[in-house]
């Protein structure tokens, strides 16, 4: 945790950590995710796809403007505006080094804003809020305050989509062994996420599990949506809204 991170009240991945990574981060996940026959692009489109689809089932109109926690280097930043038809997204990362890079990928968009997390305080106008595997790098007892600070971010009944890493899953484990950068993780088990999410003002609408099957078994992916109830994917989603 940085001074600067301390000062702000906003808990948040180490930076240090993520800067050294800034250079060879996609290297490093692609190292991990190798495993598994698939490139991020098709894990991160399985899940903009996945909360497209259920945003629409709770009768959610596609939300204007997104918040992004912990964005890295911005890779969902496209998702949401052709997938979620979002007219608006802010990148929020404790990572200046990540930032610098995703700034320079978004040159000249006039829809995508990148901050640090410790400079921005949201004004409690976003519709949609999102994180992806971030939580899990933020020391447990920093995690409340990692949450109020989403909670603020969003307007009354704006939605929040909590992506975390299955730790019951062992083939989520074991690629997580091969990430430089998930070395000293502590995962979040379902239960847990939820108990978080509603102490810190979140109503809990439905948790859902995605990445059941790798490649190598794609043919059964289609039985993944009939499963999303059970614990077996290797990521989880919690979709909840700002009380």
């Amino acid at each position: 945790m940085t001074s600067d991170t301390r000062r702000s009240g906003t808990a948040a991945p180490d930076a240090p950590e993520f800067d050294a990574y800034a250079a060879r981060y996609d290297e490093a996940l692609a190292a991990g995710l190798s495993v598994t026959g698939e490139d991020k692009d098709y894990y991160a489109r399985g899940r903009m796809r996945w909360l497209a689809g259920r945003l629409r089932a709770l009768g959610t109109a596609a939300p204007a403007t997104v918040l992004d926690f912990g964005c890295g280097l911005g890779n969902a930043t496209p998702l949401f505006l052709d997938i979620l038809g979002a007219k608006q997204v802010v990148g929020v990362d404790v990572s200046e080094g990540l930032l610098d890079r995703a700034r320079a990928a978004f040159a000249g968009e006039p829809r995508v804003r990148f901050h640090p997390i410790p400079a921005y305080e949201a004004p409690g106008s976003a519709d949609l809020a999102f994180v992806n595997g971030v939580f899990h790098h933020i020391p447990v007892a920093d995690r409340a305050e990692a949450l109020r600070y989403v909670r603020r971010t969003l307007r009354p009944g704006g939605v929040f989509a909590f992506w975390e890493n299955n730790p019951w899953n062992p083939g989520t484990r074991w690629i997580m062994s091969r990430v430089p950068f998930d070395e000293h993780a502590i995962t979040i088990t379902p239960p847990e996420a939820r108990r978080l999410l509603r102490a810190a003002g979140f109503e809990v609408v439905e948790t859902g599990f995605l990445f059941i099957f790798p490649r190598a078994l794609r043919w059964l992916r289609p039985l993944e949506r009939l499963a999303a109830r059970l614990p077996l994917g290797g990521q989880y989603l919690v979709l909840c809204r700002a009380r």
